[in-house]
């Protein structure tokens, strides 16, 4: 954070990006995925979120069919100068079993999703538009090049994708320059530093970690999802959140806590700091967007910008992800994972 104002630094985000703050907010578990949500206390939060210095807000169609965007879109719209709009296309869930996933990246799907998503959020562009998740039947360069084509036409000022490989991004860039790649990257889940990472330094493409905070459960407030949480919060769902892979990876928090007593703060200042360090440790912009609808909570967030582990802290951090129980999701055919 700048001595001066108190708020985050800023960095631009990809070669051409947006300049925004060093961390975002994931908007997601505002009215979607994680229980009962206090909408007063959510925008307060968003609110409360600017004021420290975080530009970077990110929502998606997906997100509780698009109630999520509809729900930001009064913040939106009463700070448009000051905040970089991002949200997604592509990815529905299966009406029939909220489990499961649909991808369409089909061209006029794209072009109908951008309209609904700009009616939702009540704005005439979207900042960052991301590729949620992409369909392995079509052509990334299509995808990319009708994406395109929505900057030309002024609805989009920057793209961005999500979870895809090295080889993708390498392909998707070379149609249009891409700002931003969001993938899932924690202490518990960094198989991205195989190829997409090295695929987004040598490209200029900025990182957007999400779930950071391994869902919640790299902070230590919570072991078991299915015995803690209620049941319309989907980490119920999630293989590493329940049973035997719940009290294993309980377990290998056990660094995470020994670090943060060093610095007396909390475990979850400790996972942030070592995902913004990241940034220096590979020589490319990192802006997280860990989720949170308390204003306690970004505001602990965002004080771990100012940390910096050392050498020996960070080896004794990096064997945590190779011990982890579990994959990150229930069905993994809808991430990059099977076609790295």
């Amino acid at each position: 954070m700048t001595a001066q104002t108190g708020q985050i630094a800023k960095v631009q985000l990809g070669t051409d990006g947006p300049e925004v703050g060093v961390q975002g907010l994931g908007c997601m578990g505002m009215s979607f995925a994680y229980g009962p949500t206090d909408a007063d206390e959510a925008q307060a939060t968003l609110e409360r979120a600017l004021d420290l210095g975080v530009t970077l807000y990110d929502t998606a169609d997906a997100y509780a069919t698009g109630e999520n965007e509809q729900f930001l879109s009064p913040f939106f719209k009463a700070h448009r100068d000051e905040v970089v709009i991002a949200t997604k296309f592509s990815l529905a869930v299966d009406p029939d079993d909220p489990t499961k996933r649909i991808i369409n990246n089909d061209p006029a799907y794209i072009r109908s999703c951008v309209d609904a998503s700009l009616r939702r959020l009540g704005v005439d562009t979207i900042d960052l538009y991301y590729m949620h998740r992409r369909d392995p039947n079509v052509p990334i360069e299509e995808t990319v090049g009708v994406m395109a084509e929505l900057v030309a036409a002024g609805k989009v000022k920057h793209l961005g994708l999500s979870e895809v490989t090295g080889p993708e991004l390498r392909a998707a860039h070379a149609v249009h320059p891409i700002a931003a790649l969001q993938s899932e990257w924690s202490l518990f889940s960094r198989d991205i530093e195989r190829g997409v990472v090295p695929a987004a330094t040598e490209l200029g493409v900025g990182l957007v970690p999400y779930s950071p905070l391994g869902r919640g459960f790299l902070t230590g407030s919570f072991v078991s999802a299915d015995k803690e949480l209620g049941q319309d919060d989907f980490r119920r769902q999630q293989p590493r959140f329940t049973g035997d892979n719940a009290a294993a990876n309980s377990a290998l928090l056990e660094p995470v806590r020994t670090v943060a007593d060093a610095h007396g703060v909390t475990l979850g200042q400790i996972a942030l700091a070592w995902v913004q360090q990241q940034a220096q440790a590979h020589g490319l912009t990192v802006v997280p967007i860990p989720g949170t609808r308390k204003r306690t909570r970004v505001e602990e967030n965002t004080a771990a910008t100012r940390i910096e582990l050392t050498p020996a802290e960070l080896d004794l951090l990096a064997p945590i992800a190779a011990k982890v129980a579990g994959d990150r999701y229930t069905d993994m055919t809808f991430t990059s994972a099977g076609r790295e």
